[in-house]
This record gives structure tokens, sequence and C-alpha cells, in this order.
């Protein structure tokens, strides 16, 4: 993932504006719990998972998605997974770890340096008719997913990266690497999306996480 994240240095957000279906009156949006994870990135470049900054970061972004839908007048339906029979649960699993497949694919190959020449004339990325589970069992018409990955530099990284200026060579430090779609529940299509690729950013805390939320729902269609 580093590599790929890296690779592609890209910073500018990208998204593709939609209105919402609302011929039913407001949009009923599922917030899905966000797929995240936070690294300290070693002095030799290795990525170490820190589980407490990771469990906190998650509940920060569910939070500051709840506040931004507040703000933007969004009517965000939680997800409760005890809601969901054992069968429909595994269907859910599966559809958010492809969530997050073709999140990293569409950073790639629509916005990053792989781009496929079928996808040059718009944008026609689905996660396929099973998400439908969801509709049925919650009764909305849309889910939000979202995919984080945050890296903050060691303290010995730091100091290679004081080294590697003095010497004239560029040493890379943490990066904020995240997506957010909205999904259409009757057809499992994505009918919008918007990533971060920066090496700005931060997870760890209130704050932090609700300007990542905040930037992360930019154009966030009406």
């Amino acid at each position: 993932m580093l590599a790929i994240v890296v690779s592609a240095c890209q910073s500018t957000p990208s998204s593709k504006p939609k209105e919402l279906n609302r011929e039913a009156g407001q949009s009923r949006i599922i917030l899905m719990p966000p797929d995240v994870q936070l690294s300290e990135l070693e002095a030799g470049g290795t990525l170490e998972p820190k589980g407490d900054w990771t469990a906190a970061a998650k509940t920060d972004m569910v939070e500051a998605f709840k506040a931004q839908g507040v703000a933007r007048n969004i009517v965000f339906v939680d997800y409760d997974e005890d809601k969901l029979p054992a069968d429909k649960r595994d269907t859910v699993h599966r559809v958010t770890k492809l969530y997050g497949a073709v999140g990293v694919s569409i950073f790639r190959h629509q916005y990053g340096d792989l781009k496929l020449p079928t996808k040059d004339n718009g944008f026609d990325w689905s996660l396929g008719p099973s998400v439908s589970v969801l509709r049925e069992q919650y009764g909305a018409d849309y889910a939000l997913l979202a995919y984080a990955r945050d890296s903050y530099s060691s303290d010995g990284r730091q100091a290679l990266k004081i080294v590697g200026a003095i010497a004239g060579i560029s040493v890379p430090g943490g990066r904020q690497f995240a997506f957010v779609s909205l999904i259409d529940l009757r057809t499992g299509d994505i009918v919008w999306y918007h990533h971060l690729n920066r090496d700005t950013g931060d997870l760890r805390g209130k704050e932090h996480a609700n300007g990542t939320v905040a930037t992360l729902l930019e154009g966030f269609p009406k």
C-alpha cells in the first residue's frame, strides 16, 4: 500500500459530484464503519500498525461524519450489525472488503499514473448487486463507505529525514491516503468518490479527524 501511495504522488483530491435521487423525499444514507489503519513509519521504512491509534481514529471519524451530516443536512442511518442475520453479515463483510480493493483501483486507474483507456470518458465503477442487502435490512437509499491509511514518522525516521536533508537526499515521511464513496444501494454503482493522498493531515484526535473528514466530504452531492 505504501508503494502505491508514494508512487502516485498526488495530493489533489478528485470527486465525481452527482445529485442524489430524491424521488421519495430526503435520501437515507447508511454510515458504514470506516476501514481505518494508523501506523508508525520506522527508520528503516517499515510500517508498524498502532491498534490504539486505529481504534480511536475509527470512533473519531464516525463522530466527525455524523457532525458533517448535520451541517450538510444529510440523514445518516447508523449501521448496527446486530440487526443483520448471520448469513447477511457475511455478505456485508465481503462487500466492505471488496470496497477497499475497488477504491484503491479507482485511485490508481481513474486518477493515478496507471489510468485505463476505458476510463477516460467517464466514471463507471460498481460494487455489484450484493449491496442490496443493506437496502433491504435498513431501508436506506445509499451507503457511505470510507477507507483510510495514515502513517506518521517515528523519532528514528524523523532523525533520518534530517540526516538525509543535510546530505541532499529526500527521505519520505508518513502519508495520509484516504477515500470515501457513496454507493447507490439500488444498483451497487459508486455514484460519488473523493480521495486524499498527501504528506500532511492527521487522524489522531477529534480535531484532526474532523478536518480530514470535512476535506473528504468536499463536493458531496446535494
